[in-house]
């Protein structure tokens, strides 16, 4: 029984794996193409970097956060005591897999009306958040999206995501894209 419950585990991690390298595929070029013109831009020009993201999005997007600023960028996360306020051309990375998550979209909307740029991580192009961006990286991994919005009140009313691992697919699949954005910025920026 122990045998047979190894063997199921492990064709279930393998095809997990399988299912998340299938994601990883559809990342496409031409987003990273736009993403890396923009924070290389923003580099150049001594622009400010924020990053806007909740739950397991935000944690990416911290972890984003210390490697951009590794490679010396000027860059902040939204919620933390020390964010300057967002100027003309600055940019936003804001993620969210709905495209939908309330204190994202309040954030790009401020943003945009600011003149900054503001570039999405999503599942969902056609979502509020991809909307409101100039730069959308479509991140597959989201397949359905929340009836409430806004994350805490989720989180107040006990409303969670499923806990497969498939739930956590946006997630594993942005880190990807995002570690992999790294090595290419470290690569075109001559870093070490």
């Amino acid at each position: 029984m122990d045998e047979l419950k190894e063997r199921y585990i492990v064709s279930t991690m393998r095809d997990l794996a399988n299912y998340v390298l299938k994601s990883i595929d559809h990342i496409r070029s031409d987003d990273v193409e736009s993403m890396i013109d923009c924070l290389i831009n923003a580099l150049n020009h001594e622009r400010r970097v924020l990053i806007v993201g909740v739950g397991r999005s935000g944690l990416i997007g911290k972890a984003f956060a210390v490697r951009l600023m590794h490679l010396g960028f000027k860059v902040y996360v939204i919620g933390d005591t020390i964010v300057p306020a967002l100027r003309p051309n600055d940019i936003l990375v804001a993620i969210s897999g709905s495209g939908r998550t309330k204190l994202v979209i309040d954030a790009a909307e401020v943003a945009k009306s600011l003149g900054a740029k503001v570039v999405a991580l999503t599942s969902f192009r056609d979502s509020p958040l991809a909307g409101l961006a100039d730069v959308v990286v479509e991140i597959p991994g989201r397949l359905k999206v929340s009836s409430e919005e806004d994350y805490f009140s989720r989180q107040i009313l006990g409303i969670y995501e499923p806990l497969s691992p498939l739930a956590s697919l946006f997630e594993i699949t942005a880190m990807a894209f995002l570690d992999g954005l790294i090595v290419e910025l470290t690569h075109r920026l001559r870093k070490s």
